[in-house]
């Protein structure tokens, strides 16, 4: 039996990555996809567990020669993307492939897969609550932050794309809305 995809997607401090990590927490036979990445890893990120980290050279040879499902340049040589060996050798061992991926990544997934994958936007139920977030997380310069609001607001207007909107006001609501919802795609 293949496993199905979900697709977490959301502008960065939304919390889709605490809501995925509350999602595999389920009893489900779910799986992460670990995304590849161009971009320094963060403190508390390991290779191969969060991200697999590549130089933007390799991140560049592996898209040359067809390995990524899905991949966007985020920002200047700052790469993200999923491979597709990943993906389906999840897949055939049978589990439910989760991805925290972002929004230009979830769609192309999505389009790749269709019904077999359910795409779901997490969103921070203001702007402002969003900027708090980014800001508590203490990674971000001033000149950064702003380019990652500016790029949210964009990211917020394909949220209609997906199959489901999560509004992530209180954590606990938000990991429950998506379970049920996940809950009813796998029966389907």
């Amino acid at each position: 039996m293949y496993g199905k995809l979900i697709i977490f997607s959301a502008p960065s401090g939304s919390g889709k990555t605490t809501i995925v990590k509350e999602i595999l927490k389920s009893s489900q036979p779910f799986a992460f996809s670990v995304s590849a990445t161009s971009r320094q890893a963060r403190e508390q990120e390991q290779h191969g567990k969060d991200y697999y980290f590549l130089s933007p050279e390799d991140f560049k040879i592996k898209i040359e020669s067809g390995e990524f499902l899905e991949w966007e340049e985020v920002y200047h040589n700052q790469f993200y993307g999923t491979l597709l060996s990943e993906v389906e050798r999840l897949r055939n061992q049978g589990k439910h492939v989760i991805f925290d991926v972002d929004v230009v990544g979830g769609m192309s997934i999505k389009k790749y897969y269709k019904e077999q994958a359910l795409s779901i936007f997490v969103k921070a139920p203001t702007l402002e609550m969003l900027k708090e977030r980014l800001v508590r997380r203490g990674t971000e310069s001033e000149a950064s932050l702003e380019k990652r609001l500016g790029k949210a607001l964009w990211e917020m207007e394909f949220a209609p794309q997906f199959d489901l909107v999560v509004v992530n006001e209180d954590l606990k609501t938000a990991v429950n809305d998506c379970l049920n919802s996940i809950s009813i795609f796998l029966k389907s």
